[in-house]
C-alpha cells in the first residue's frame, strides 16, 4: 500500500466533467484506489463516490493505492490531479 496527499487545483473541483475523466484515469491501473477527505473514504474508481465527496478548489485529498502497480499508480494519479485536471 503506498499512499500520497494532493490538493485539487482546477476552478470546479472533482465534478462532473472532471470527475468522469478523474475516474478514467484512475481505472487504468489494477490497483485499488481509496480517496480520503475529510475523514471519510471514497471510492476513486466510482463515478458516484467521487462525485458525492465534494473536492472543491483547494480541497485536499489522500490517495491510497493497493495491488500490483500501486506506486504507478500513485505516481501517475498524484500528476493528473496536479498537471492535466487544471485545465478543467
Amino acid at each position: 500500500m503506498v499512499r500520497g496527499k494532493v490538493v485539487i487545483n482546477n476552478e470546479v473541483g472533482l465534478h462532473a466533467r472532471p470527475a468522469s475523466i478523474f475516474v478514467q484515469e484512475t481505472n487504468k491501473f489494477q490497483a485499488k484506489v481509496t480517496l480520503i477527505k475529510d475523514g471519510y473514504e471514497y471510492d476513486g474508481k466510482s463515478i458516484m463516490s467521487v462525485l458525492t465527496m465534494g473536492a472543491y478548489k483547494g480541497s485536499e485529498i489522500e490517495i491510497i493505492c493497493e495491488g500490483e502497480d500501486e506506486k504507478v499508480a500513485l505516481e501517475s494519479i498524484i500528476e493528473f490531479v496536479e498537471e492535466e485536471l487544471k485545465s478543467y
